[in-house]
């Protein structure tokens, strides 16, 4: 039975994305979903190993091997993939160390990797796109932590917030090119389930989940493609928490 128009399945037969972090987790699910969907993927990361598995997994997509912590060869990297018409700045580090005992290292770790290279990054993709004059579409993927932080995130909330304040800030003088964010909760990638697959410790999360779960890789991925969609067309600026409702708690 083929569905009707408004319920057809998300096609980006000729667009071209580039998704950072494409390795392991949200990233690589996100590349091969947009892959799977008809787009040209361009996937970024800093680790061999990943990428030479996702290739093996899906050998339409194109890797690139890049630290994008470093400025100028990451735009050179970028620049040369040519035209981009989506974009999902995904790759990000976390590290949960006591406000008292974080180094200028590990600040400006959390500060380069989650919004200075998604500032850099975006900067190109963005020109381009400008410059072709026929919009597109990005996404940062932020967290929670940069509406509510808590214990232990004073170098990644703020590098987060910052994020979610490029996006508004960047739909906000490109108008038709849209940017939004996805604020996501606890998800259950391999690394999220080494951190919360203690019992006691989910616990302690999921009561402040309405919904009662924690999110799962395809949570973010979904909300993701809808925003990089023609679905989403009047969507613009907006921080969306894929968070099972955990920001209405107040306690």
């Amino acid at each position: 039975m083929e569905q009707a128009d408004g319920m057809a399945q998300t096609d980006f037969k000729g667009k071209r994305a580039l998704v950072t972090g494409a390795g392991k987790g949200i990233g690589r699910a996100i590349a091969i979903r947009l892959a799977n969907l008809g787009a040209k993927v361009f996937g970024i990361s800093r680790t061999q190993s990943d990428l030479d598995s996702l290739k093996k997994e899906v050998p339409s997509i194109e890797t690139r091997l890049l630290d994008i912590s470093e400025w100028d060869k990451t735009r050179e990297v970028v620049e040369n993939l040519g035209p981009i018409d989506l974009l999902v700045n995904n790759a990000g580090i976390i590290k949960h160390t006591p406000f008292l005992e974080i180094t200028k290292e590990e600040f400006d770790d959390h500060h380069n990797i989650n919004f200075r290279a998604a500032f850099n990054i975006s900067q190109v993709v963005a020109r381009g796109m400008a410059e072709r004059g026929n919009g597109g579409a990005i996404v940062n993927i932020s967290s929670i932590a940069a509406i509510r932080t808590t214990a232990y995130h004073t170098s990644y909330s703020p590098s987060k917030a910052a994020l979610d304040m490029m996006t508004s800030s960047m739909a906000h003088e490109l108008g038709c090119i849209r940017v939004n964010s996805v604020n996501p909760t606890v998800v259950m990638t391999e690394l999220g389930k080494k951190v919360w697959g203690d019992p006691v410790k989910q616990a302690a999360v999921l009561s402040r989940i309405p919904i009662g779960r924690c999110a799962e890789e395809e949570d973010i991925v979904n909300a993701t493609v809808f925003l990089l969609s023609e679905k989403s067309s009047m969507i613009t600026g907006v921080t969306l928490p894929v968070d099972g409702g955990m920001l209405i708690d107040i306690m």
